[in-house]
């Protein structure tokens, strides 16, 4: 059993069923759920798939997709003043986008076994807390 955590981009993928990732994302999970693995995310991806969802849908439909994903994601990390201390060594150490220092702080804090994203700069990098950051291609999964 693994924790690992979703960048947002995999949430949408999934949700608007992207003709080029949702069936890479949808084995993903499947193979996460085979294994038993904690998918684990942060509070900031819940907020960026609800504003898209908001901008394009109703409330009502903003509260299915809130439904979905609290039913499907095992743990929502926050951001604490701990994560901010993550998030100033990340931001201070690393060439990463605020939004992306706070996804990897989140992920650090929670002590993730993976990272998953499909943003390739930040596959491979260290991040004390992660063991590893890894593209919706890889062969972990």
């Amino acid at each position: 059993m693994s924790r690992i955590y979703w960048d947002t981009m995999l949430f949408i993928y999934w949700l608007e069923e992207n003709p080029r990732f949702a069936k890479r994302v949808d084995a993903i999970h499947s193979r996460m759920r085979e294994r038993n693995d904690e998918l684990i995310t942060g509070a900031l991806a819940m907020g960026e798939v609800l504003a898209g969802v908001y901008r394009k849908g109703t409330p009502d439909r903003a509260r299915a997709i809130r439904k979905l994903l609290e039913d499907a994601v095992t743990a929502v990390i926050p951001f604490t003043a701990e994560t901010a201390d993550l998030y100033g060594l990340i931001r201070g150490s690393l060439s990463v986008p605020p939004a992306d220092a706070i996804h990897l702080a989140c992920a650090a804090q929670a002590h993730a076994d993976l990272f998953l994203t499909n943003d390739n700069r930040l596959v491979g990098k260290f991040v004390p807390g992660i063991q590893f950051i890894a593209s919706l291609d890889t062969p972990l999964l």
